[in-house]
């Protein structure tokens, strides 16, 4: 579905559109009210049983654009209840931060294999002989599976010469590497908090549209509107998110019409992070601990306390590439304020923790800042370009891609202790991190740098981005060879970090 235009796509963006158009036309935010009708306009639906049913999920989708929960539908409430208090631009959004619109869900079904029609009745009956319970007889002339007895091993499939038994998964806990996804009495699908780390998958997989997550759009224009010094950092995957014309020139020039201060790419934290996660392995790698994971991706570092109590000692204390820029741009520029602007929806739990968020006031997907951009009828395709962005190295704007993190700080301990050899592993996806960390436990990988992505394809394939992966990656490459530098090691900031722990 990623990268794939769609009807849910489209809401999405009409969502963050029109949140984006009420805070910029004055931040009125009882207007909200009006929203589901400019969203789902007419009186006939587009694709469920009632268009009262589809504006109510646009009023839900509103409510959640806004950083505020989905209301309980037994009990009466104004679809702007509690938004005096969350429309303003001190507001932070309270966990949980991805959410499911109960009435949204298709409630699909669990994991399960069933006899397509394509079965042939076969004499060979190759799916009946290899069950290994007996499930699969004959009924009406088709193979039929006794759901009580199947215990999905998938055998019968495998078996079918004509591909005639299907496996059915439920997309968005077949997307959760952390099994986080169940079911309520109706069958619809909730979310175990306790499990989730917030990497954003399942609400990209569900083909509903059902799985939203919070956001901070209006309050990010609330304190543009104050005229407060507001500084994106950009994370490097946002090149190519907003279309073939959207150059780091333009998007420069696009970011200053939203009202941002000033623009600047965290591919600048990214430089110091690789040389303090450097420094940071040479020195407890093997005499303080026995391996070390990269602290960058915060889904990957949740999974980890989460699952592997254990082994948190052995993640790198280094901070991640946005606190060091939004640090960065608080030390230079005194009482601004700074919008992490990315592809991760994980990061905006990471800047609501209380050691950080001091340092990142709101957090933007790259999704929810196209809905800002639609908002102010940008034309990136006729918009004058500004300066480039140019202070990041190849090396820290190779962190968007799965490998990037491990790779920068693998070339930087070549390059300053050429004698150490450094053996990586790196996985991409929970259910492989969590392989990872296993074998990790297990002793498998001592004396390794270990990186772990959430997202399969690393930082392009986040949740709120708008390219599929592959053409991101390939974008990122490109971009990657426009740096003017390419260690690290010469970066202007090498020494920076060390004022900004």
């Amino acid at each position: 579905m990623r990268g794939i235009p769609s009807l849910i796509t489209d809401i999405r963006k009409k969502v963050f559109t029109e949140v984006a158009r009420m805070a910029y036309d004055g931040g009125d935010y009882t207007k909200a009210e009006d929203l589901p009708y400019i969203i789902v306009p007419g009186d006939r639906p587009l694709h469920r049983e009632s268009v009262f049913l589809e504006r109510a999920i646009a009023g839900e989708r509103v409510r959640l654009a806004m950083g505020l929960g989905v209301r309980p539908i037994q009990t009466r409430s104004l679809m702007t209840d509690g938004m005096d208090a969350a429309a303003v631009a001190e507001a932070y959004y309270e966990p949980p931060l991805v959410n499911i619109i109960p009435y949204a869900c298709h409630a699909c079904p669990t994991n399960q294999y069933r006899v397509t029609e394509s079965c042939q009745n076969c004499l060979a009956a190759s799916c009946q002989k290899v069950c290994p319970k007996d499930a699969i007889s004959f009924v009406n002339g088709k193979s039929h599976i006794d759901p009580d007895k199947c215990i999905k091993c998938g055998k019968c499939a495998k078996a079918c010469p004509y591909h005639a038994i299907i496996h059915l998964e439920r997309p968005c806990a077949a997307a959760c590497g952390m099994d986080a996804i169940v079911s309520d009495e109706y069958g619809r699908a909730t979310i175990n908090q306790d499990k989730c780390v917030a990497c954003g998958q399942c609400l990209v997989s569900c083909p509903f549209g059902a799985i939203v997550d919070k956001g901070q759009i209006f309050q990010v224009i609330q304190s543009i509107r104050k005229e407060e010094k507001v500084i994106a950092i950009v994370a490097p995957a946002f090149i190519g998110q907003f279309g073939k014309f959207s150059t780091p020139g333009k998007f420069i020039a696009a970011m200053k019409q939203l009202g941002f201060h000033r623009v600047v790419e965290v591919a600048v934290g990214a430089d110091m992070c690789t040389i303090e996660e450097a420094k940071d392995f040479l020195e407890k790698v093997p005499a303080q601990q026995n391996y070390m994971a990269t602290s960058c991706c915060p889904a990957w570092h949740s999974m980890i306390y989460k699952l592997f109590p254990s082994e948190t000692k052995n993640i790198s204390m280094t901070l991640t590439p946005m606190v060091y820029t939004a640090r960065l741009m608080k030390q230079r520029y005194p009482g601004c304020k700074v919008v992490f602007v990315g592809p991760c929806a994980a990061k905006k739990l990471e800047a609501i923790r209380a050691d950080i968020r001091s340092d990142v006031d709101f957090v933007l997907t790259f999704e929810e800042l196209q809905g800002m951009f639609e908002a102010k009828e940008i034309n990136f395709e006729t918009i004058e370009p500004m300066f480039d962005l140019n202070e990041g190295t190849a090396t820290g704007r190779g962190f968007a891609v799965s490998g990037g993190v491990a790779g920068a700080v693998t070339k930087v301990i070549q390059e300053t202790n050429p004698e150490v050899e450094v053996k990586t592993a790196r996985a991409e996806g929970l259910r492989e991190c969590r392989k990872l960390m296993t074998l990790a436990k297990a002793g498998k990988y001592d004396g390794y740098l270990l990186e772990g992505m959430a997202c399969p394809g690393g930082c392009v394939a986040g949740a709120g981005t708008l390219l599929p992966v592959e053409l991101a990656a390939t974008v990122v490459g490109r971009y990657q060879k426009e740096a003017q530098t390419v260690s690290p090691l010469d970066s202007p900031y090498r020494d920076k970090a060390e004022t900004l722990d």
